[in-house]
């Protein structure tokens, strides 16, 4: 068989997952905290015609190594974590990062963490702060946040995360550790997407390969800050998603002309026995 068919194939799939990635990242458009991916291909082993040889110091020169292609594959799939467009909400426990941190959520009370970007938050029946999966928000000190509801008639967090309550007399004082816990990573591409804006901790995501979030600390610990009443949305460009989504298209057309064209030999071959 034809050593281009199997490119075209090849280059085929690729671009297919260059389509997928592409679709995600539209679909995800107004998904708050939402980080896009990209796809990166690399060229696969190249098969060797004839090898090279040097020169032999008589006057004749040295040649270059003939090689054919063996068409393309998918390097990586990279999640680009640069920060999105704040939206303002004007609501209390809308929060929105300023910086490489990320919020710590847990569904058993801080056994399991996970991280975020996506600060949608709410107050539950009992007063915690959770997320629109019910996760509990932790603080600085790794306890979930709670601000009961019949203690108190209102709260603020500032920009430092301190979490600060008035409570039925008109007193002010902190709750809990008094600030929004986060964490950063060492290699934030190297998280793992585990669904509803959230993700865990890999081996190439920390040094040494730690996979424990237990690097919680305030937003000035973590060079960042906190923006109450305002939410970070994707950082998808549609006009970057379009673009790319043309040369994917062309991409795939054309190595769909190219096993045609393969095709098209074949069956001169086998009509030279008529």
């Amino acid at each position: 068989m034809l050593r281009s068919m199997y490119s075209g194939v090849s280059g085929m799939r690729g671009f297919q997952t260059k389509l997928d990635v592409i679709g995600n990242n539209i679909a995800n458009v107004n998904t708050v905290g939402f980080k896009k991916s990209r796809v990166m291909f690399q060229d696969i082993l190249s098969q060797n015609v004839t090898g090279a040889s040097a020169g032999n110091g008589s006057g004749l020169g040295g040649i270059n190594a003939k090689q054919v292609g063996l068409g393309s594959t998918t390097a990586s799939i990279d999640v680009v974590h640069s920060p999105g467009s704040p939206m303002t909400t004007n609501l209390t426990s809308d929060l929105a990062i300023e910086g490489d941190a990320f919020f710590v959520v847990s569904p058993d009370g801080g056994t399991t963490r996970y991280l975020t970007r996506a600060g949608n938050f709410t107050r539950d029946g009992d007063g915690y702060l959770v997320n629109s999966q019910g996760m509990q928000v932790l603080d600085s000190g790794e306890s979930p946040i709670q601000i009961p509801r019949g203690t108190y008639v209102s709260y603020s967090i500032g920009r430092d995360g301190s979490i600060n309550a008035t409570d039925t007399q008109g007193v002010t004082a902190p709750i809990g550790s008094g600030f929004i816990g986060v964490a950063t990573v060492d290699n934030a591409a190297g998280l793992k997407k585990i669904g509803n804006a959230l993700y865990e901790l890999t081996p190439n995501a920390r040094e040494a390969g730690n996979t424990q979030v237990d690097n919680i600390t305030n937003p000035a610990g973590a060079n960042s800050s906190i923006v109450s009443g305002a939410l970070e949305m994707s950082n998808v460009d549609l006009s970057e998603e379009f673009t790319e989504m043309i040369v994917a298209q062309r991409g795939f057309q054309a190595n769909s002309r190219i096993i045609t064209t393969s095709d098209t030999v074949l069956e001169e071959l086998i009509n030279l026995k008529r």
